[in-house]
């Protein structure tokens, strides 16, 4: 059975009931956090041990021996079959398998999407969606009350990978409830509007003066991945947004002062440069995840790609 992995994470009542739950998709924090949690929930009322196991051949049933039920995570796909499944089903164990996306998976998947004892779960970047479904849990959660302009302002700057966008929210419980101003959560969520997310409104300028400003606000890997994720938001605006009245009601509201450098921005694309543009982005992404010692090289080409793309 295929389920959202939001809708186990948002919901603390949720029965975690199943004996399998296949754990899968390319966004990596997401898919630990949904591995702690179902281990957590499964773990509440028993006394139960964690086995990793490289794959479902190597299970030995232990329940026999020691009086404990185990929670087994496997860490690959090969052997799993609807065979290999009913030889353990009637087992006293829980079975957590953990693998990112791939085309060899999709039959796997298909298993655990039809079976009544499963739980599938994939796990993606989150979407503007996830993101609203999430935030409102922890208003409620905790009890908060957010201005119009701090709840857009998360929404649209937190970052789409799950760990990053849930410990910004935890940050904002070390301010009162009084002081959760526009002001303060940008201080307290360490983003600076004249900082790394300033080289993005200077795309127009000269390579040099691009380049002097990429050398003294980026320094780290870390400051090339925040640069390319808010870089990412403006560009995927752009790709998105059929016409200029569509992007125009897009520009969240704290961006008043940057509004006609955006729109003067957006006037420049048309569809073949809008395509170039989500290829820049794919092939940035792809190389910072996979050779992050050329982070600082690649953050700069992607900075200057832009800029080739939009006024070409």
């Amino acid at each position: 059975m295929k389920i959202s992995p939001l809708a186990i994470l948002l919901n603390d009542k949720f029965r975690l009931d199943k004996k399998f739950y296949f754990i899968s998709g390319n966004e990596k924090t997401l898919m630990e956090k949904m591995r702690s949690k179902i281990i957590g929930g499964i773990k509440l009322d028993k006394n139960i041990q964690i086995k990793n196991i490289e794959m479902i051949s190597g299970f030995v049933d232990e329940f026999g021996l020691f009086g404990n039920e185990n929670i087994y995570v496997v860490g690959d796909y090969k052997g799993i079959t609807e065979s290999s499944l009913n030889k353990i089903r009637n087992t006293q164990n829980n079975f957590i398998f953990f693998q990112e996306n791939s085309q060899k998976i999709k039959k796997i998947k298909n298993i655990f999407g039809l079976d009544k004892d499963s739980y599938l779960i994939d796990c993606y970047e989150l979407d503007r969606d996830s993101k609203i479904k999430i935030l409102n849990n922890f208003i409620n959660k905790n009890k908060l009350e957010l201005s119009r302009e701090v709840y857009w302002y998360l929404i649209d700057r937190l970052d789409a990978k799950y760990i990053f966008f849930e410990n910004c929210l935890i940050k904002i419980l070390e301010l009162d409830k009084q002081e959760i101003t526009l002001k303060n959560v940008k201080k307290i969520l360490a983003v600076d509007s004249s900082g790394k997310e300033k080289i993005f409104f200077n795309i127009l300028k000269k390579n040099k003066e691009i380049i002097d400003l990429y050398k003294d606000k980026i320094v780290t890997n870390a400051d090339v991945n925040d640069l390319y994720y808010y870089s990412k938001y403006h560009c995927q605006m752009i790709i998105d947004s059929k016409n200029e009245n569509e992007y125009n009601k897009k520009i969240p509201i704290y961006l008043f002062r940057e509004k006609n450098y955006l729109m003067d921005i957006y006037g420049k694309y048309n569809s073949r440069k809008k395509k170039l543009l989500l290829k820049l982005l794919l092939s940035t992404e792809n190389i910072l995840r996979k050779h992050s010692e050329l982070s600082l090289i690649a953050g700069l080409r992607f900075i200057l790609n832009i800029k080739k793309i939009t006024i070409s």
